[in-house]
């Protein structure tokens, strides 16, 4: 029985390139295509996919989103998340979303496919770099990370953290880590709560104390 699959993807290139790609695999049939993060999981919900591949970064619902809420209604769909960003942050929040696989939108045609029948099966798949990277995220010392043995914060509110003090918006932060502003915003105030700081230049001279960012 062939794989019946689901393209999310906001740009309408990247679409026909991956169905184009898909169409000789005799296994796997598209059976639908969504714009965004909102109309996936109608879609999801219609015809219920055995698989998703699902594009991080989405206007209205972002992917991470979107596959929670999918999930939600279908444990059984899976969905691996197709990114151009390898940070730890977002793979973790893909991961913790119940997306079974992450591959990045750079990666050969060959690992999405092998990623496709992977997920089928029921196993996770990371493509090859995410894999580097979590290996890499495990094994270091936390004693090498500025502020973690110290600060009451979360390694992910430290990162919010970091961002805050560059001078980032709630809208460019949940752009990075593939979430919606409304979760930024529950972070930031999380963080604030917990340093008993509310002023962004309060968090700011933080921040620098604990080396999490610098005056270039």
């Amino acid at each position: 029985m062939s794989i019946r699959l689901l393209l999310v993807d906001d740009h309408t290139i990247m679409r026909q390139g991956l169905k184009a790609l898909l169409k000789n695999e005799a296994d796997i049939e598209v059976i639908a295509e969504a714009a965004n993060g909102l109309e996936a999981i109608r879609l999801a919900r219609e015809f219920s996919p055995d698989v998703i591949v699902m594009d991080m970064t989405m206007p209205e619902v972002n992917g991470i989103e979107a596959s929670r809420q999918i999930l939600a209604e279908n444990p059984a769909i899976r969905i691996i998340i197709l990114s151009m960003v390898l940070d730890r942050t977002c793979v973790a929040e893909a991961l913790k979303s119940g997306a079974t696989g992450y591959v990045l939108k750079d990666c050969a045609s060959d690992e999405l496919v092998l990623a496709i029948r992977t997920a089928m099966g029921g196993f996770p798949y990371l493509c090859r770099e995410v894999t580097a990277l979590v290996i890499k995220n495990f094994t270091q010392d936390d004693a090498d990370r500025p502020g973690d043995q110290q600060s009451p914060l979360s390694k992910r509110e430290l990162d919010v953290l970091r961002l805050i003090a560059d001078g980032k918006n709630s809208k460019e932060m949940g752009f990075h880590f593939g979430v919606s502003v409304k979760t930024i915003e529950a972070q930031r105030m999380n963080i604030m709560k917990k340093l008993n700081l509310y002023s962004v230049a309060g968090l700011t001279k933080y921040a620098l104390r604990e080396g999490l960012t610098s005056i270039e």
